[in-house]
Order: C-alpha cells, then sequence, then structure tokens
C-alpha cells in the first residue's frame, strides 16, 4: 500500500512509521519530521497541513490510505481556539476530501480521542455510550468522526475512526495536552526524581503504550473492507490503572523510591483525566484491536521506548 501520515513527525506518527517503513510506500506529512529514520520507503514532506499546496502535493500521485493523525490537542486547542478550528476541521476535512477526490475510495482511519466522551462520565462505558465533549478538542474529534462517516455513506472513502485513550510515555517537552502527567512520572522515575502528582492516589486512566497503539492504527489497514460498518468509529480497549497503582510500577521497574511521590490534587484536572470508570470495548475487541494486557505489560513498554529514545534510536 501506498500511506499517508499527517502528523507523522508527532509521539505516535514517528512509531506508526517505524512499522509501517517494513512493507509499504509511506508519505510522512508534517511540520517536522526531524525525528524520522529514512528509509528507501519513506518519502517525507516537510509543510503546513493547512497550505493547500501542500495538501495537494502530498496526494498528488495518489495513495491507497491515509492516516490522520495531525492535530491541535487538548490544552493547546483551549488556549488557541481559532488555530485548533483551522487544524482540527478545516485542514482535516480538505486533506481527507484531496484524498477522497482521487476516485479510487482510500481507506482512511482517523486518530479521534476518548475526550469525544467528556465529563461526567457514566458508571460504564461502552460500544452505546453517547458522545457529550466537554473540551474544544473533544468537540472537534467527534465532528470529524461524523464528516468521515457522511462519506463513508457516500462512497468516497473507506474508513475508521479510532478513539485513542491516554499515551505513554511521551518526550519530556511542551505537548500541548493536559495529560502530560501520565508521561512525565515515567521520566522523574527514570531521573530519580521527585514528582508532585497532580492526581490523587485512587484516580483511573485509561492508558496505552505507543506501541500498542501504532500497532492497532496497522491493524485498522489491514481489515478487510466488510468490517467497517456503522457507526464507523470504535473506543478502543485500554488498560484501566489507578495513579497510585501505576506509580507502584514503575517503581519496582525502575528501583525508584515512590516514597519520592506526593500527591496534590488538581480537582478539575482529576475531573477531567483521573475519573474513569470500566470500559468495555467489546466491538473494537472483535475487530482485533488491543491493549496492554496489564499494567505490568504497559508499563515494560513505555520504560522500553523512553529507553529506546534516550539511545538516539527512535
Amino acid at each position: 500500500m501506498k500511506i499517508l501520515v499527517s502528523g507523522a513527525g508527532g509521539f505516535v506518527g514517528r512509531k506508526l512509521i517505524e512499522q509501517l517503513s517494513a512493507g509499504h510506500q509511506v508519505v510522512a506529512l508534517d511540520k517536522s519530521c526531524a525525528g524520522l529514520v529514512p528509509s528507501p520507503e519513506l518519502t517525507v514532506l516537510e509543510g503546513d497541513i493547512c497550505d493547500p499546496a501542500m495538501r495537494e502535493t502530498a496526494i498528488s500521485d495518489g495513495v491507497d490510505a491515509l492516516v490522520h493523525l495531525a492535530t491541535v490537542p487538548g490544552g493547546g486547542a483551549e488556549q488557541d481556539t481559532d488555530l485548533a478550528w483551522r487544524v482540527n476541521m478545516e485542514a482535516g476535512q480538505a486533506l481527507i476530501s484531496v484524498a477522497a477526490g482521487q476516485g479510487n475510495r482510500p481507506r482512511v482511519i482517523f486518530a479521534s480521542s476518548i475526550a469525544v466522551y467528556g465529563e461526567p462520565l457514566p458508571a460504564v462505558v461502552d460500544d452505546t455510550t453517547p458522545l457529550r465533549p466537554f473540551l474544544f478538542y473533544g468537540a472537534h474529534k467527534a465532528m470529524m468522526e461524523q464528516w468521515i462517516a457522511t462519506l463513508i455513506r457516500r462512497g468516497a472513502i473507506e474508513g475508521l475512526s479510532l478513539r485513542l485513550p491516554g499515551i505513554i510515555a511521551r518526550p519530556p517537552a511542551p505537548s500541548g495536552l493536559k495529560s502530560a502527567f501520565m508521561s512525565n512520572v515515567f521520566h522523574a522515575a527514570l531521573a530519580g526524581e521527585s514528582f508532585v502528582s497532580p492526581m490523587s492516589e485512587k484516580a483511573a486512566m485509561w492508558l496505552m503504550s505507543v506501541e500498542q497503539i501504532a500497532r492497532n492504527f496497522q491493524h485498522a489497514l489491514t481489515l478487510p473492507s466488510d468490517a467497517f460498518v456503522e457507526p464507523y468509529a470504535v473506543t478502543l480497549p485500554a488498560v484501566l490503572v489507578s495513579m497510585k497503582d501505576l506509580i507502584e510500577e514503575i517503581a519496582v521497574q525502575t528501583g525508584w523510591d515512590s516514597a519520592r511521590v506526593s500527591y496534590e490534587p488538581d480537582a478539575a484536572l482529576e475531573a477531567g483525566f483521573g475519573s474513569y470508570p470500566p470500559l468495555k470495548a467489546e466491538r473494537a475487541k472483535a475487530l482485533g484491536f488491543e491493549d496492554d494486557g496489564s499494567v505490568a505489560r504497559l508499563v515494560r513498554a513505555a520504560l522500553g521506548h523512553i529507553r529506546k529514545g534516550t539511545k538516539g534510536e527512535s
């Protein structure tokens, strides 16, 4: 397949392209693709997704599939609503429309988010839970899900929106994500530093390693066409873990002293990112999507990714 990946220079994009480049032609589109490893199968396009000429260039030679990751995330979208609308809505719709305009009914896999559910959440989230986004980011994702579903019904594309949980462990740099604490705790542990948790010990989160996220996107690209049926969006399975259990498992695997953690809960932050109930992602599981399997495997994968990156290998 020839696959276009938008947001290719980001955290998930780099890991996905690392996996896709073995066996596919990949076109990577982002403002900066500095972290990508060159290969004969990879074409890099650095530019602004909001630029119509850049979107046309990205698809000028045709693509079989588009993985749309590019986004202005939660905190960034709240701070700059105009930029978030241009990137998350206008540019996203335009890029997918250009791909659809080829006339070959390309496969579109969209990175949606659990932010579409908003807050407060019900006692259990399953495939019937309604969308009630609170953040602009979540609203953008929900609207894009509907846009993509409409194009699928019209026969212009085939595809699926994947609602992503929290992804760990991101690099220790500004990401625009209010949930950055989920990754920062890993970096504090590896550095032997103290950590102030903005979540209480009992705060519960849905988490997945970046390796597993990338595998799930790769899986979506290989599904048979008859797997794509209404409502054209699935919530990925995830490991439900408390902040206390996450910290204790990190300590077990790194030798970090968990006594270096203090808890200063932010009520608003915990309401939005630490109050997740059990998740029943039955439809996603039936389609073959998977989570990391356990807290121990989740933490091991996240630490492995950080250590690999520290050696300059990713």
